[in-house]
């Protein structure tokens, strides 16, 4: 069994390969993919002898063919990573590019594999209107790792009760007790998650509730739920990933750690269809029993309530969204804007005439392209 990995050198990515050479030897590491990480990119090309790697910036080509000439992996050039990916097909492939940028990679994803680990949100967002019609076309099964996705994964997986709503939970950030309006918070803060290991883009959106929002897209177009039944609930423990409320006044909760080894490993465990048992012992339910719930206050979240305020049923607004969100959170890498007016820029974005088809992934793309350029003048 053959798995691509699609942001290898990310947090997600490092753990799979861990998972898969401690779990899963058995499956054989195919292609790993990196966009700027060189180093570690070597590094795990000499630990777990993928046959392929690719790395989404030139200048690093050679210096891999080079360091790695001895091995038996092959550098891949962007033409042959394109002729790979149509031509021979692979068994497993993880999404983990931070990103709408993904995008480029899901287009060719979705005819290259039969099953999809996806973990990339922005992707879903902007194109989650299309998977319906690709995964028809393809024959390929969406197994959804983002920790609430996954969760309602084992809901529905089993049988499609009848719900009268669901919440997805937050854990409300580093800030959720702090005045933030009258501080000037630093990117350093920001990307501090209280509970998750992440990325620099998913932490600041953590923070802000954008990640939220974006999650209530992904669980509307994965599970086809309304999006009048999905909403969201604070929860600072993060062991509670989703709740269901049931037509018969009952509600059924979906617990585990705060760890992407979970969904990862239920992922590989399913699709090898092995039955390997692990020792559980992160955490002990009767010792972390104080689970607490709490309502989203939109005045410091605000981002949450631009979201509701969007015409959902317009797929170019929700991909505006996205792009909007997503230069905002780079803005503010960079010291452009201030924590505070990542909402402003949000909202000011969504204002902007722009409109665009949408009805293929590379309309999606061009799209996004355009309308950053349009947001960057």
């Amino acid at each position: 069994m053959k798995i691509n990995i699609f942001g290898s050198t990310g947090e997600i990515g490092q753990k799979t390969l861990f998972i898969i050479n401690k779990y899963f030897p058995t499956i054989k590491i195919n292609l790993l993919v990196a966009k700027n990480n060189y180093k570690k990119l070597i590094n795990q090309s000499k630990a777990y002898n993928p046959k392929y790697i690719y790395i989404n910036n030139n200048k690093y080509y050679n210096l891999l063919k080079n360091t790695l000439s001895n091995t038996k992996t092959k550098v891949l050039t962007t033409n042959e990573l394109i002729e790979l990916l149509l031509n021979y097909k692979s068994d497993i492939s993880i999404l983990s590019i931070a990103g709408y940028e993904a995008l480029y990679y899901l287009k060719y994803i979705f005819k290259n594999t039969k099953n999809l680990g996806l973990v990339n949100k922005e992707s879903i967002v902007s194109a989650g209107h299309l998977f319906s019609k690709l995964k028809k076309k393809y024959n390929v099964n969406i197994h959804p790792l983002d920790s609430e996705h996954f969760s309602l994964s084992n809901f529905f997986s089993t049988e499609r009760k009848k719900y009268s709503s669901i919440l997805l939970t937050a854990t409300g950030g580093p800030f959720l007790n702090r005045n933030i309006n009258q501080e000037n918070i630093k990117f350093s803060e920001a990307i501090r998650h209280p509970k998750w290991k992440m990325g620099y883009k998913n932490s600041i959106d953590s923070a802000t509730m954008a990640n939220k929002c974006l999650e209530i897209i992904e669980a509307h177009y994965l599970f086809n739920i309304p999006y009048k039944d999905i909403d969201l609930v604070i929860h600072p423990e993060a062991y509670i990933h989703s709740i269901i409320e049931l037509n018969n006044l009952t509600s059924v909760m979906n617990g585990f750690y705060p760890d992407m080894f979970v969904p990862i490993f239920n992922f590989l465990s399913t699709n090898i269809k092995k039955n390997t048992i692990i020792d559980n012992k992160k955490y002990i339910f009767m010792k972390n029993q104080v689970l607490n719930f709490m309502d989203i206050d939109i005045k410091k979240f605000p981002i949450y309530n631009i979201f509701k305020g969007i015409d959902k049923s317009s797929y170019v607004d929700i991909i505006k969204f996205n792009c909007a969100n997503e230069i905002a959170v780079k803005y503010f890498k960079e010291s452009k804007i201030k924590y505070t007016q990542i909402h402003e820029f949000i909202d000011n974005s969504l204002s902007l005439d722009f409109n665009h088809p949408v009805n293929t992934i590379d309309q999606i793309i061009d799209f996004q392209n355009n309308f950053k350029m349009k947001l960057c003048k």
